[in-house]
């Protein structure tokens, strides 16, 4: 098994998040990460859904959700061909013995302080998943009080774009 990023645009309407979910809970397969968010064009929204598969069965779930309605437009990123981040924000026990160290770790790994109070520190880091990783492994012994994590986006590289020439199902559909 593998883990697979979709790029799905959708139309933006009630009930395609759901929709789309359930059909990957009738297969058997658990959603690693999934994002959801408008696009350029606010008539669209693009999920991004990390999934770990064999590649046969993805090829049939891709299948099936073409055949949704709402589905414009689904592209399996490779991690080659693009970008892919995510978003931490993570509560550090910090008192006034070990807040230089929290620093230090927050220096190394480009990251940034956005709250501080008596007796702790609020972290904000983007990066990939490994880095995000190695970050809170450096983090858990200060003591982690509180942990939020988004889902992957991801970008492919390059001048080209998923919504380039998919307008036009939209448009139709409307």
């Amino acid at each position: 098994m593998s883990v697979h990023t979709l790029s799905v645009l959708v139309e933006n309407k009630p009930g395609v998040l759901a929709r789309i979910a359930s059909l990957f809970s009738r297969r058997g397969f658990n959603i690693d990460s999934l994002a959801v968010g408008p696009t350029e064009h606010p008539e669209i929204s693009r999920m991004t859904i990390a999934v770990n598969v064999e590649d046969s069965p993805l090829e049939q779930v891709t299948k099936q959700l073409n055949k949704l309605v709402n589905v414009i437009k689904i592209v399996e990123l490779e991690p080659s061909s693009s970008v892919q981040r995510e978003l931490v924000l993570v509560k550090v026990k910090a008192d006034l013995e070990s807040r230089s160290h929290v620093l230090e770790v927050v220096q190394l790994f480009r990251a940034k302080v956005i709250d501080v109070s008596s007796d702790a520190v609020t972290i904000e880091a983007t990066g990939s998943s490994d880095k995000l990783a190695a970050l809170l492994r450096m983090l858990e012994p200060f003591g982690v009080k509180e942990l939020v994590q988004s889902g992957m986006v991801a970008i492919g590289r390059g001048p080209r774009s998923i919504t380039d020439r998919s307008l036009r199902p939209v448009e139709r559909s409307a």
